[in-house]
């Protein structure tokens, strides 16, 4: 049987039990369920705007590379 983290924690049992329990929790109406907070969403805004503004500088710098290159 393989020790390797990876594959025992993406075994279909180990992920079903996984998603059972957080279910159960939400079910439960626990405010800790684990559902998303306003800070995490405010997170996840933020990191893709960071994404969005470094794919728009690099493809600029990557266009001026472009041109310097003899065709």
């Amino acid at each position: 049987m393989p020790t390797d983290p990876w594959h025992s924690g993406t075994r279909p049992h180990n992920l079903m039990t996984f998603v059972r329990s957080r279910m159960a929790a939400v079910n439960q109406n626990d405010p800790e369920s684990g559902a998303l907070s306003l800070e995490w969403v405010a997170i996840a805004i933020v990191l893709v705007a960071a994404a969005l503004a470094l794919a728009v500088f690099l493809g600029g710098k990557l266009g001026a590379l472009e041109s310097l290159i003899p065709s």
